[in-house]
Formats: C-alpha cells, sequence, structure tokens
C-alpha cells in the first residue's frame, strides 16, 4: 500500500528576494561569472533554509516540484493619501514584469539550491525535477518575499 502524499511531501518556506538565474559574463581567463548579482544570494538562501527545515536524505529518484514566488510590490499598486498603504482595487495578483525575473530562470536558480550537486540537500541534481508547477505572485501583507517550495517523490 502506497503511503500518503502529505508524508511524502518535504515543504520549505524560503525567505529572501527570489532571482532569477540568467546570463553569464565574462571576466578574462576563461572565467565565466553570474551577470545578476542577485544570484548568488538567492541560492544561498535556498540552501540554508532548506538546510535548517529538511533533515532527510538527498533524495536520488524523480521528483515533483511545486514552487510559489512571492516578489515585493511596486509602490504603484498602493493607494495614497488617506489611504495610503492599501492596495488599490485594480492592482494585479501575479507579477507579469520582467524586472521580478522570467518564471522559468527564477526556477533554474531555486532548483539548484536545492540539489545537492550544487550546495543543497535535497534532490541530488536537479535533473531529477520530472514535473513541476510554479506560480509568481506579488506579495500580500500577510506574506514576505521570498519563495515556499513543495517537493514529492515520484
Amino acid at each position: 500500500m502506497e503511503d500518503n502524499a502529505s508524508e511524502r511531501a518535504i515543504e520549505i518556506r524560503v525567505n529572501g528576494l527570489p532571482a532569477p538565474q540568467g546570463s553569464k559574463r565574462h571576466v578574462g581567463n576563461g572565467v565565466m561569472v553570474e551577470a545578476s548579482k542577485r544570484v548568488k544570494p538567492w541560492r544561498q538562501d535556498v540552501k540554508l533554509d532548506s538546510q535548517n527545515q529538511y533533515r532527510g536524505s538527498v533524495i536520488a529518484g524523480p521528483v515533483f516540484v511545486e514552487i510559489i514566488f512571492w516578489v515585493p510590490r511596486p509602490q504603484s499598486h498602493y493607494r495614497t493619501g488617506k489611504y495610503a498603504g492599501q492596495l488599490k482595487p485594480n492592482a494585479p495578483t501575479h507579477s507579469t514584469s520582467c524586472l521580478d525575473g522570467d518564471i522559468d530562470k527564477l526556477v533554474r536558480c531555486t532548483l539548484d539550491g536545492l540539489s545537492a550537486k550544487c550546495g543543497g540537500c535535497v534532490i541530488a541534481d536537479d535533473s531529477l525535477v520530472v514535473q513541476l508547477l510554479c506560480e509568481k505572485r506579488y506579495v500580500t501583507a500577510d506574506e514576505g518575499v521570498g519563495a515556499q517550495i513543495r517537493v514529492l517523490k515520484k
């Protein structure tokens, strides 16, 4: 009999500013570095928060990963004057801004942080991800920027 899916799920809350893993730039002598200065801190946040929250062994088989990214809202989403701090009625819930990063690049950086191959502790390698569900939302008053990651063994 197969065990309950909730018993197999690994839940990790990462606090920090999600960063897209984008292009690399050449700095000389064959050395390449990430073009974005945000990549290293985000990947480090993913590694540290997963190490603090996950105590199991590294998963070496296929996994399903679900990620919700919470990105900061621009000031233009908020009302001013008497209602300062309240969201405008037409403020969107999901980010389509290129400033927050393409969702596929956010995923690349996050999965690397989970991968033992890159210093993480949850999955052996991001190639083990066989199913993926992602969302990029603006943060609400009850949430902080970061990501909620759920990993299930397949």
